[in-house]
């Protein structure tokens, strides 16, 4: 899921762990059935989703075009089911160990597009504060 905002950041033990200005916060949720194709193909996704505004106010511009960051933040919560009652099932999350290099490997490919990174810290507890731009609040695929 990616949120278009004006400002965010993450925090863990009072701590800042990333800072944006405007940009996109990117909550990552790693299934246990993605790899690094789907890392792959979600960064360049995030990298050219055309989500901020042009002279005329139309969607547009993407973040490379507009030379904004991004925070990325590991939330396994995302894979959640919540088919069968009220507590919600994680067990199609990804394993720690399988999903942390995942976690790196999309900030990496992104940062390869040219975008500024900044993250939380994987399988911390953390805060995240942000000011949503719009609101705009896309949910993606890989």
């Amino acid at each position: 899921m990616v949120q278009r905002v004006v400002r965010a950041r993450v925090t863990v033990a009072s701590e800042v762990a990333g800072d944006i200005g405007r940009g996109l916060v990117v909550l990552l949720g790693v299934a246990g059935s993605d790899g690094s194709e789907q890392a792959e193909r979600l960064a360049a996704k995030v990298s050219l989703l055309r989500v901020f505004p042009d002279a005329a106010g139309r969607f547009d511009r993407s973040l490379r075009d507009t030379r904004g960051s991004a925070l990325v933040v590991s939330q396994f919560t995302l894979i959640a089911d919540t088919s069968r009652g009220n507590r919600p099932s994680f067990a199609a999350a990804a394993r720690p160990e399988v999903a942390e290099p995942l976690y790196r490997a999309f900030c990496e490919a992104l940062e390869a597009r040219g975008v500024a990174v900044e993250r939380g810290v994987f399988g911390a507890m953390m805060q995240v504060e942000l000011v949503n731009d719009g609101p705009v609040t896309i949910v993606l695929d890989a």
